[in-house]
């Protein structure tokens, strides 16, 4: 048995809360394109988000990201993993809302930290403090993150398949968005 998906699921969340490892899984599943805005950033910039927030700053980099959220929401359905912070911009929810469907994946600050201490791919996080300025983060964003669509709790004991479930689960409750074949 076999799902249809008719419109592009939007990752939303804070970093470390699994939209690339999710979104991966949860694209292999419904067998639609897996998309990685940030990566379709980096691709199109030939740089790394890291070297274009210090480079070009980081509202040059918001204005590329909405650009290429808004040309991936036309293509096919798909999964659409976004950077933690691209679910701020409101031309950025607006657009998701009016041609797919976000999700918040849902993590609480303990999971995320335990996630992200040891990388060093996170510009936002080049801190003194990397744990107050996440919490800092993590505060300022939750009642935006509020607005998703749709959201999935993570849990800590789930593996990414339990979590690729859980995201299968919530989007079942929405025959706009995934039905089963036959």
């Amino acid at each position: 048995m076999g799902l249809n998906l008719h419109k592009t699921v939007v990752l939303v969340g804070m970093m470390g809360s699994g939209k690339t490892a999710v979104g991966r899984a949860l694209s292999a599943r419904l067998n639609v394109p897996f998309r990685d805005s940030d990566a379709e950033i980096e691709e199109a910039a030939q740089r790394s988000i890291a070297e274009i927030f210090s480079r070009d700053g980081e509202p040059f980099f918001r204005d590329r990201e909405a650009e290429v959220i808004e040309r991936l929401l036309t293509d096919v359905p798909s999964v659409l993993s976004t950077g933690g912070g691209a679910f701020l911009a409101e031309r950025n929810r607006t657009a998701i809302t009016e041609r797919g469907i976000s999700v918040l994946l849902d993590a609480d600050l303990n999971l995320l930290w335990d996630r992200v201490k040891s990388k060093d791919t996170r510009p936002l996080l080049r801190t003194s403090n990397p744990r107050a300025t996440l919490t800092q983060i993590f505060n300022d964003r939750s009642s935006i993150y509020g607005l998703a669509d749709l959201a999935v709790a993570a849990d800590p004991a789930y593996s990414i398949d339990d979590m690729t479930d859980a995201v299968i689960a919530t989007l079942r409750t929405r025959t706009d968005v995934l039905t089963e074949e036959g």
